[in-house]
């Protein structure tokens, strides 16, 4: 089952002194369960793709459908409030609330819907990433990794269709950064959750069933699996935009990240 897709993709900035091509007719689509990476240099496009994909910014032309609903159709709330509970997000500098506890950062986005918690799938969640005696912790007593854990249990309880990760092992060393990256992988496989990854580091991207290549805006290279749309005679891709924070930061580390502050760009939550 298609639960996303992207057909020509097209993301201008345009000023009186000059005009970036951030994304340059880009498509493509993923499947129900699956987990693919997208990589490319600092400016390729990868955020600035993830960006559109997950409803946080528009683009000046083409389109993107989850679970065959079309964002461009919604206004800005219709937006927040599909994207709230269609699309899970995790970030490169994992924005927990500091004077919640783990408990209560991974079920806000239910509580701001509204939506009953599925105590039984919390467990479930809890238990394969780690964090059973955490939940009464302050994201301050966690170390980064732990942090990153609870982060990626909040994006899934929601159940999205999607799962849109930026550099989520950015600011990890390898050892944490790779079981991060197996975290995800396992939670996309017990799950059958799609997951897409946006990553500068090819170990994270040799873990995924997919992997497409962006550069200057375009899809330069997809490595197989699910047939994608092709635009402008291009290979099925993901544009994002720009990497940021790649360095390495304490070991058990940060990943939820920060997305490029272009105009247009909305609350996650």
């Amino acid at each position: 089952m298609e639960m996303v897709k992207a057909v020509n993709l097209k993301k201008y900035y345009i000023t009186d002194t000059y005009e970036v091509h951030a994304l340059d007719g880009v498509s493509l689509s993923a499947q129900d369960g699956e987990f693919l990476a997208i990589v490319g240099t600092s400016g390729s496009g990868k955020t600035t793709l993830l960006n559109l994909l997950g409803g946080l910014d528009v683009p000046t032309s083409g389109g993107v459908w989850i679970r065959g609903n079309s964002l461009k159709d919604m206004d800005k709330e219709e937006r927040t409030i599909f994207r709230r509970r269609n699309i899970g997000f995790v970030f490169q500098q994992y924005n927990l609330v500091p004077v919640l506890s783990v408990y209560e950062n991974i079920v806000l986005p239910l509580r701001l819907d509204g939506a009953e918690i599925d105590g039984e799938f919390l467990e479930e969640i809890v238990s394969l990433l780690g964090l059973d005696d955490k939940l009464e912790r302050l994201p301050e007593t966690l170390s980064g990794g732990q942090q990153q854990r609870a982060a990626i249990a909040r994006a899934l309880l929601v159940k999205p269709a999607i799962l849109l990760c930026d550099e989520p092992t950015g600011n990890l060393d390898s050892v944490t950064g790779m079981e991060v990256t197996g975290l995800l992988k396992s939670c996309s496989q017990r799950f059958h959750q799609t997951v897409l990854v946006v990553t500068h580091q090819e170990e994270v991207a040799q873990a995924a069933d997919r992997i497409v290549r962006l550069e200057d805006g375009r899809i330069c290279g997809d490595s197989g699996g699910h047939d994608s749309a092709h635009s402008d005679g291009n290979s099925v891709g993901h544009n994002g935009g720009h990497n940021g924070g790649h360095n390495g930061g304490d070991s058990d580390g940060h990943s939820v990240g920060h997305s490029m502050d272009m105009p247009g760009k909305e609350q996650v939550l």
